[in-house]
């Protein structure tokens, strides 16, 4: 990408670095920024071949699938190389059009790839069966040499996790949890929510021990009604301060009760005084 870069003036190529930078920083959580910074970049350099491919992936992130396929295609012509062409067949399946994506499985650009981009073919490909409802054959075009070797490659852990969906998906659920826990093995870098998977189908449940606790409902009080014939008794007045009863006027000659004294104010405690630290 550097050497594709210093084709321009060097402030430019600066600027664009910075943006690509950006780009493949926060791609994977902040695809939506990620995507805005890949803009700045192809408006300051489309012509350059890595410039489009991120912002290919970038679109590729927020779900933009004919914008990517768009940039990957440029890119591509720009190179010449087939890397891009399984992630431009899985544009294909993002935009409705599965059977073009598998036409793309069967073209020659497939054998110029290598074993992981041939991996990543075959995803695609049992992704597009899946997509056209042929669950089965998904089955059969994720099975291959790849998936048989017990050698871990960055490429094992979703291959293994893909096969254990594909058998889920036709009801083959020991097969499937088999495959799950092979796919959890390889995954070292948490790729995939395998453990997850695994814990559906063992019927376990996850709770969150931070969550804070629902109130229990309280009891909706009980209607107390009076027997009949029975009245209710009067309740006896409340007398004040005074002695008079509550709301009675007091009788003429009578001096009215005093007001509350307003509380006397507390002495405050001396403070002592902070010696000076030099602070």
């Amino acid at each position: 990408m550097r050497q594709e870069l210093m084709s321009l003036p060097k402030t430019l190529a600066d600027d664009v670095a910075k943006n690509l930078v950006m780009v493949a920083k926060l791609l994977d959580d902040e695809p939506e920024r990620a995507y805005e910074y890949s803009r700045v970049a192809l408006r300051l350099a489309s012509r350059v071949a890595a410039v489009r491919e991120a912002a290919g992936f970038a679109s590729y992130a927020v779900a933009k699938y004919a914008e990517a396929l768009a940039e990957f295609r440029a890119a591509r012509r720009m190179t010449g190389t087939a890397d891009l062409w399984p992630v431009m067949a899985d544009c294909e399946r993002g935009m409705g059009r599965p059977e073009r994506a598998l036409a793309m499985a069967g073209e020659p650009e497939v054998q110029k790839l290598d074993r992981a981009g041939q991996v990543e073919m075959r995803l695609v490909a049992a992704g597009a069966r899946r997509d056209m409802g042929q669950a089965d054959a998904a089955v059969v075009t994720l099975q291959s040499p790849e998936l048989a070797s017990q050698s871990v490659q960055p490429w094992t852990a979703r291959l293994r996790y893909a096969y254990a969906d594909a058998l889920l998906a036709v009801g083959r659920e020991d097969e499937a949890r088999e495959w799950f826990a092979k796919a959890l093995e390889a995954d070292q870098g948490g790729t995939t929510d395998a453990s997850d998977r695994l814990a559906e189908l063992d019927g376990v449940e996850f709770v969150d021990a931070l969550a804070p606790e629902e109130p229990e409902e309280l009891a909706e009080p009980e209607d107390i009604t009076e027997p009949e014939g029975e009245e209710a008794p009067e309740e006896a007045p409340v007398e004040d301060k005074a002695g008079d009863k509550a709301g009675d006027e007091p009788e003429d000659g009578a001096e009215p009760a005093a007001e509350p004294a307003e509380p006397a104010e507390t002495a405050q405690a001396d403070r002592p005084e902070r010696e000076a630290d030099g602070g």
